[in-house]
């Protein structure tokens, strides 16, 4: 067993292919930077939202920019993605059976230009389309009305389709990688099919290359004028990406620390740590035979006694419910199903988080 499963983490001698761990770390690499940095934009933002919240309502196309640059740069320097290049390895062309060119000499244009716009546009493709998903659901739960329109119906359809859409296109990239461990595949990724290049391990000769590059483009000088402000644009470029990529490079297992912290999974104990204590509710309240006992639950709706869709707080007694529960209840009873109050539909505020 243990020489079966040996070419899954070292290859052989004449193989200079990465084993899948490799592959699968550099990928999960720039999953959790964007998460990371999403955090530490909203609390930028939450602190002084005058001066920092355009970063929060605009920080998908900011990043997409930022990536754009980060990436452009490394393809262009060291044929690879900043992840990829952080874990030793480099693109060459799929055709290409043996390393004929060094890091420091780029991609054919082609594989260049297929393998920026998979690299930045997918991913921000991907995060659009999802936060659209999660926005039309939130209106089809919100709406009380059932759909009339040929337009609510169609997007109905969309959202009955998009889990089996989605399915695909993870059990695309699984079976890739099933493939790749067995060595089916040249490609541990549909992507890297698609932009027609495949991952190699750099070697002594692309190392010294590049930093011999590294150390001649500080030292190269200009003489005319035009050469000159395109050096002083390439260098404020480049050292824009090589400054950015270096904080991300030192930082990386700092933000790969927040990911984790302010997961899903760890939000009760951050809640425990760091929670203000919750005010208390109304001291006058009704326990009249209709009224509504609160359940212990404090994610459980007291009306339908289920984990609540919609948050909605009623502002006469500050109770949150479902909103379908709430305004059903209140329309009916006019008053809240808690404390009596008397509550009329204009009451009804919706919850919303910063996520949203």
């Amino acid at each position: 067993m243990a020489e079966l499963g040996a070419h899954l983490t070292a290859a052989s001698a004449g193989d200079d292919r990465p084993s899948i761990f490799e592959a699968v770390a550099q990928d999960s690499l720039m999953a959790a930077l964007k998460p990371a940095l999403q955090h530490l934009v909203k609390v930028l933002a939450e602190s002084n939202p005058g001066r920092y919240g355009f970063l929060w309502r605009w920080f998908d196309e900011i990043y997409v920019l930022l990536d754009l640059l980060l990436q452009q740069h490394y393809l262009a320097g060291c044929s690879a993605s900043f992840s990829e290049n952080f874990y030793s390895l480099k693109r060459v062309p799929t055709g290409e059976r043996r390393q004929q060119t060094l890091a420091t000499a780029g991609l054919p244009k082609r594989q260049h230009w297929k393998s920026l716009l998979l690299l930045v546009l997918v991913p921000y493709l991907k995060g659009k389309l999802e936060k659209l998903v999660s926005s039309l659901r939130e209106e089809d739960e919100y709406s009380i009305h059932p759909p009339s329109s040929s337009w609510k119906r169609f997007y109905r359809a969309f959202l009955a389709a998009y889990p089996y859409v989605n399915m695909t296109w993870e059990g695309w990239f699984l079976i890739q990688q099933l493939c790749y461990i067995l060595g089916k595949a040249q490609h541990h990724s549909p992507l890297l099919r698609l932009a027609g290049v495949r991952l190699v391990r750099l070697t002594a000769e692309d190392i010294q290359a590049l930093e011999k590059k590294s150390s001649g483009a500080t030292s190269s000088q200009t003489h005319s004028i035009k050469t000159q402000v395109q050096s002083a644009v390439k260098k404020a470029l480049g050292g824009i990406a090589f400054s950015l990529s270096t904080g991300l490079s030192v930082s990386v297992f700092f933000l790969q620390f927040l990911d984790w912290w302010y997961s899903s999974e760890n939000q009760e104990t951050i809640k425990s740590l760091t929670a203000l204590p919750t005010p208390p509710p109304p001291v006058h309240l009704d326990h009249g035979a209709g009224t509504a006992l609160l359940p212990k639950l404090k994610t459980v709706c007291p009306l339908c006694r289920k984990i609540r869709v919609n948050a909605t707080a009623l502002s006469t007694s500050g109770f949150v419910f479902c909103y379908r529960c709430a305004y059903n209840y209140v329309k009916t009873h006019q008053r809240c199903p808690i404390t009596g109050y008397a509550t009329e539909l204009q009451h009804l505020v919706k919850l919303y988080s910063p996520e949203s």
